[in-house]
């Protein structure tokens, strides 16, 4: 006669039923990662940078006429900027990319301005980044005077081809260096959904000689202006 050992098939049933469990959370976690990652295609990735720091060694050697006019770039890319209400007219715009501590690298002359290379282009529609220095340690640099720029101000940037953008100041904040490094990923999002906009960065407030770095960073954000016909 068939004996039932009800231990034995208890501990059986119990073990079957934890298997079947976990199979099914597996299962439902690579569905849902499938999803995930499908709904995800052809978006860009975020990228966590830091913001730029005045560590690098900074020239002050003035930039002539003729460098700037002889200046180049692709024509779909930015190669002036000019912000006629704090004095800086075509500032030349040079391709910057991060270091390897993942810090917004700076163009070594204080006059010129920094387009981060992974941002957006002027009229493709997304966020250009650009930065430039506060200054050197005798001459002021071309972004000094970024924090007297109110909201409606006007930025200029003239791409490779001639043709020209218009940004409007939208926010222009000081932040602390902390507050800077958790917002910079917000720098490479628009102000207003669906509108092409302009960040720009520079490094501000007191010198620390320890960090070697001014211990305040300037975020503005603008967008584009689009003239109606």
């Amino acid at each position: 006669m068939f004996k039932i050992n009800w231990k034995r098939d208890k501990n059986r049933i119990i073990w079957g039923s934890v298997i079947l469990v976990v199979a099914l959370i597996a299962a439902r976690i690579l569905i849902w990662e499938h999803n995930y990652y499908e709904s995800k295609e052809g978006a860009e990735r975020a990228t966590t940078i830091s913001s730029p720091t005045e560590e690098e060694e900074v020239d002050e050697t003035p930039i002539s006429d003729d460098q700037i006019k002889e200046y180049t770039v692709a024509a779909d890319r930015p190669r002036y900027l000019s912000i006629p209400s704090i004095g800086v007219v075509n500032s030349r715009v040079l391709p910057v990319g991060l270091s390897s501590s993942k810090q917004l690298l700076t163009p070594a002359s204080i006059y010129d301005t920094g387009w981060y290379t992974s941002s957006g282009k002027p009229g493709a529609g997304g966020t250009m980044l650009i930065d430039g220095h506060n200054g050197g340690p005798t001459k002021v640099g071309v972004f000094k005077r970024l924090p007297e720029l109110n909201k409606g101000d006007i930025i200029t940037i003239e791409r490779g081809d001639g043709t020209i953008f218009n940004y409007q100041v939208v926010e222009n904040q000081t932040l602390t260096l902390a507050e800077a490094n958790q917002q910079m990923n917000k720098m490479l999002t628009t102000p207003k959904k669906g509108v092409e906009s302009l960040s720009l960065i520079t490094c501000t407030g007191e010198w620390s000689q320890v960090q070697k770095t001014y211990l305040s960073r300037q975020f503005l954000r603008a967008i584009l202006i689009v003239n109606e016909e």
